[in-house]
């Protein structure tokens, strides 16, 4: 792993939360990802599952963990699977975990090797009624690829089909939307080496750079600062590029005059960052560009005062729109008929600003959250407003990634990230 180790009481609270929810007598499961093939001995990078990282801090294929708090057993009440390492896995793959090092991450003291698990799994399972599988119930999830989750989840039913089901996925849709401090403290990590990207990319923008061109730029200094990759498929998108939501090709020219929209972020130890930026390809916006720009900026200030505890998901999304159609009045994309004739369920601002304005963040960057609750202090959402605006050839995203606070107005994770027209303009021309 390129990131510096993490403190194992973050994983050892984790678990603590999950299974005070957990029915008695009953035990839970938790399954690494796949190591996903591309074509003859290929394989895609791996990333581990979150929910088992976010459980025990374990970023390897191959591992399980099983979390039984009614064992009889004192040593069962927490256990990993992992893969047997050797001398010869050491040399052709790097070093594994050991039961030690395992131990070390995670705080979890009975390490068993994968080989011992239906031995070990009949034991347990014999003292437990209910068995707690994973399955993932994201409002966005489409997922076509069966798992090695749910490859296992078939396994278990399957021999044991007199136990009791339970779903983990509510218990952690709660836990893992509201951040701890240590969580925090990574995906402000993240935060930063993204601005250092953005630093460097305002520097190296002129006309005529390739898409394409900026996005190595970022990932040469994501790299440099231990993130491993972008936390999302980046999006460089100039000129009337940025009207397509999502965009990724990356693969057009710079031309002075127009504006290029980044939507950009660097994960650090699985945790990830959201930003977007627009700038100006030739250092400096037209004036209606600049009005544009501080539209959108007043709708993502006002916006991230509303995250507070206590608020509606939806009802902050009404909110957000409100602000949205006040300002395209101003820019005279709107009239006054445009609104009064609206559509209740496709408001007239939705012509210029189609998308959502905020979503949970953390491990996943369309984290964890149950939009139905009541936002809670240490959730992490974006802010996210855009006007996109095809006729005049340029669409404008500005986003930060905030902590709602008990008191007050939202923590900005990115408030050292250069964002005021001005100071965007002076960092392109310094």
């Amino acid at each position: 792993m390129k990131y510096n180790p993490i403190d194992s009481t973050l994983f050892i609270k984790n678990r603590k939360n999950f299974t005070a929810q957990m029915k008695s007598n009953s035990l839970a499961v938790f399954n690494s990802n796949d190591m996903y093939p591309i074509s003859a001995d290929s394989t895609m990078p791996f990333e581990q599952h979150r929910d088992i990282f976010y459980l025990s801090g374990v970023d390897q294929e191959e591992s399980i963990l099983v979390l039984f708090p009614g064992s009889p057993k004192e040593k069962h009440k927490e256990i990993l699977f992992l893969k047997e390492t050797n001398e010869h896995i050491a040399v052709w793959e790097g070093e594994k975990l050991t039961k030690e090092a395992a131990l070390k991450t995670s705080g979890i003291k009975t390490v068993y090797w994968l080989q011992d698990l239906e031995k070990i799994m009949f034991e347990i399972m014999t003292q437990c009624d209910t068995v707690y599988i994973n399955t993932n119930e994201h409002y966005r999830a489409s997922v076509e690829t069966e798992t090695r989750e749910d490859r296992f989840t078939k396994w278990l039913k399957d021999k044991y089909p007199a136990h009791a089901v339970a779903k983990s996925n509510p218990i952690l849709q709660r836990l893992r939307s509201v951040k701890n401090q240590i969580e925090l403290d990574l995906i402000q990590q993240a935060c930063n080496i993204t601005e250092k990207g953005f630093r460097r990319v305002l520097n190296f923008v002129k006309p005529d750079v390739w898409e394409y061109e900026i996005e190595a730029e970022f990932m040469h200094e994501f790299l440099r600062n231990r993130s491993k990759k972008f936390a999302y498929t980046p999006i460089v998108a100039s000129g009337n590029n940025a009207n397509v939501l999502h965009y990724i090709e990356n693969n057009q020219q710079c031309k002075a005059g127009d504006l290029i929209l980044m939507d950009v972020g660097a994960e650090y130890a699985n945790y990830s960052s959201d930003m977007t930026r627009t700038i100006p390809v030739s250092g400096k916006f037209t004036k209606r560009q600049k009005d544009v720009y501080n539209a959108v900026l007043r709708v993502k200030n006002k916006a991230t005062k509303l995250l507070v505890p206590g608020a509606d998901w939806a009802d902050y999304h009404v909110e957000v729109g409100k602000l949205m159609t006040s300002e395209l009045l101003g820019l005279g994309l709107l009239d006054k008929a445009d609104v009064q004739n609206e559509k209740p369920d496709w408001p007239a601002y939705k012509k210029y600003f189609m998308h959502g304005t905020s979503h949970h963040m953390g491990l996943d960057t369309h984290d964890y959250g149950i939009l139905t609750e009541p936002m809670q202090a240490n959730m992490v959402f974006t802010v996210e407003p855009g006007v996109y605006i095809p006729d005049e050839g340029f669409g404008i995203r500005i986003e930060d990634d905030v902590v709602i606070q008990a008191q007050g107005e939202p923590f900005n994770l990115m408030k050292n990230i250069p964002i005021e027209v001005e100071e965007i303009e002076d960092l392109m021309n310094g």
